[in-house]
């Protein structure tokens, strides 16, 4: 396997590329970016049984993982390199995997994250990816991680849940509950027997997009744990091309 090299030819897209990568525990946030249009690519379909968001959630009182299913998507192509890409994410796809399918606690924890608090599901069944632009990976834009309240289930930092030799900083458009921002974080791409695979692990701030339930700003006393954690991890398994055998791995 290579390193997808013309993946470079993101930096092409017309819209700004962020000028720096992610900075401490969550990524680099800013408002949403507008998308070029490239005439010239080619579309390529994203293999949704290849692909697959997943996610973990903390609080004082322990930890809860997860996976969203990504439903739809494509990958744009011009030549051998990607210039731009759009994904569908199915938030009523969302699963609970630490605790048993059996236990009633299981659906108990899906339909909460499913309400008002969280996703809201209801009203906005679809969340979505739009990439907007990339730059090659450097280590030295990357900062001290952001210190968490301690206890012993305090999200895992950046520095170490971040994907094993990221080859770029990828920027995009992720729209959760009607509110689009612009996001940069590290992946690793690459492209073998025209096959795109594309791996990332980060951590989000959740209530950039209004997911508030128990958020830290409304905990008075943080030391009575009625709250949770503003990170999220998120990560991210995509594969796009001819060959729907092969799959990649966060």
């Amino acid at each position: 396997m290579k390193n997808f090299k013309a993946i470079l030819g993101l930096a092409m897209l017309s819209v700004a590329v962020l000028a720096c990568g992610p900075k401490g525990q969550t990524v680099e946030t800013s408002e949403a970016k507008e998308v070029a249009t490239n005439t010239e690519a080619e579309s390529v379909a994203v293999n949704t049984e290849a692909s697959i968001v997943t996610w973990i959630g903390s609080k004082p009182a322990g930890k809860h993982n997860g996976t969203i299913a990504i439903t739809s998507g494509s990958v744009d192509v011009k030549g051998d390199a990607v210039v731009g890409g759009n994904f569908t994410i199915d938030i009523n796809s969302l699963s609970v995997l630490d605790i048993p399918a059996d236990n009633e606690n299981n659906a108990k924890l899906k339909g909460h994250l499913m309400s008002d608090g969280f996703f809201d599901a209801s009203n906005f069944p679809t969340a979505s990816f739009e990439i907007t632009g990339a730059q090659v990976y450097n280590a030295g834009s990357l900062e001290s991680d952001k210190e968490e309240f301690d206890t012993e289930n305090k999200p895992a930092a950046l520095s170490q849940i971040m994907i094993d030799s990221p080859t770029h900083f990828i920027s995009g458009n992720l729209t959760m509950r009607g509110v689009t921002k612009n996001i940069t974080f590290p992946a690793r791409v690459t492209l073998e027997n025209g096959v795109i695979k594309a791996a990332a692990n980060f951590n989000i701030d959740r209530t950039e997009w209004n997911l508030m339930y128990g958020n830290e700003a409304s905990v008075v006393d943080k030391a009575k744990d009625n709250f949770v954690y503003d990170t999220v991890n998120v990560g991210f398994t995509l594969e796009a091309g001819n060959n729907t055998n092969a799959a990649a791995s966060l």
